[in-house]
């Protein structure tokens, strides 16, 4: 590898106080830290213009118009740049940046981790890789306080605060937050559902929804919780519940300010707000907020009663209205008069007794 230098004052200067003083600026970067990339945008395009400009003169048409000035600019930079690749002709102005892009043809990796044997061209590679091993969270949430590794992953987290959902089906309109969301929900409509559960033969378009499934029937729960004993068999649903202990609220009601640790819990406080009632029954005109009163409201048109009395053979269509009748079996009686000893197993029935002592008339 040959490049060309011009001896001059600066060459001298140590080439670690040229990386601090030089290196450019954050903004410049596209910054890809899972995969310990970056993107050096500023130094590439002065150099392309200037390989134009180049090019223009060898060939003997005009160079682009522009100012005399910035003309001037130009070839000083160009005059500047006393370091040059031999294979690809692209200038340098600090010995450093050059060094920096000869890696890329030597494959040489200076920057080794004391952690484990990765090695990487570029000192801010491996301090990009090091929070692997430190889990250092730098990257704080300014909306509910949460931590990230990555800055890139808490660009993704603003999303849900932002409730922007950019990714679009375009056979049924359900938007997402991530595209590799909606790739796996467009399997819905798309996919042949091959993998099929041979506890109950229902079938699923990928080995990944076969397995959760399957958790079902074996009952594994491979998740507990840090805080208690709780087990889960998804990793989301254990992360939802360990916001019981957290206390973390990262959901906020943009009518009022009011929290919430799950999004499910938000959408159908707004509906509050909103006067949506999404879930309309089909025998007739009544709408719901929630899926749950909807189907319980049909069961009064099917007459389904799926909650049965283990002690009698009385059925019920609402789980609440099993629990009332069980109290007439077990004699529980859990709601007690504020004023005197008696005691009830409806609070409706308490409600209209404690009417003596308050002598409130409807």
């Amino acid at each position: 590898m040959m490049f060309v230098k011009e001896e001059r004052e600066e060459d001298t200067i140590e080439p670690e106080t040229w990386r601090i003083k030089h290196e450019e600026p954050e903004s410049l970067r596209i910054k890809h830290e899972e995969q310990g990339e970056f993107i050096e945008e500023k130094e590439d395009n002065e150099e392309s213009s200037e390989v134009e400009e180049i090019n223009h003169v060898k060939t003997g048409e005009k160079p682009l118009s522009c100012p005399q000035n910035e003309q001037k600019d130009l070839k000083k930079r160009r005059a500047n740049k006393s370091f040059t690749c031999t294979p690809f002709g692209r200038s340098f102005t600090h010995k450093t940046s050059f060094e920096r892009h000869m890696r890329i043809h030597t494959g040489e990796k200076p920057f080794t981790c004391d952690q484990c044997e990765n090695s990487f061209t570029q000192s801010a590679h491996l301090k990009v890789h090091m929070n692997v091993h430190t889990r250092e969270k730098q990257h704080a949430c300014d909306q509910c306080g949460k931590m990230f590794l990555w800055a890139s992953i808490l660009k993704k987290h603003l999303k849900v605060h932002a409730k922007e959902k950019p990714h679009s089906c375009n056979l049924c309109g359900k938007s997402f937050l991530r595209l590799q969301n909606l790739k796996v929900h467009q399997k819905i409509h798309t996919a042949v559902e091959k993998y099929m559960c041979f506890e109950c033969e229902k079938t699923f378009s990928s080995a990944t929804r076969l397995k959760l499934h399957e958790r079902i029937h074996t009952g594994e729960k491979p998740y507990k919780c840090s805080h208690c004993d709780k087990r889960f068999s998804q990793s989301t649903h254990l992360k939802t519940h360990e916001r019981i202990h957290t206390g973390e609220k990262p959901f906020k009601c943009s009518h009022c300010d009011k929290r919430f640790n799950h999004s499910t819990h938000l959408k159908t406080h707004e509906r509050i707000h909103t006067g949506e009632k999404p879930y309309k029954c089909s025998h007739c005109y009544k709408r719901f907020k929630k899926s749950g009163d909807l189907k319980t409201h049909e069961r009064i048109h099917t007459g389904e009663k799926l909650y049965k009395c283990s002690d009698c053979d009385k059925r019920f269509s609402q789980l609440s209205n099993l629990k009332k009748h069980k109290r007439i079996h077990t004699g529980e009686k859990p709601f007690k008069c504020s004023h005197c000893d008696k005691r009830f197993n409806q609070s409706t029935n308490l409600k209209t007794h404690e009417r003596i002592h308050t002598r409130e008339k409807l």
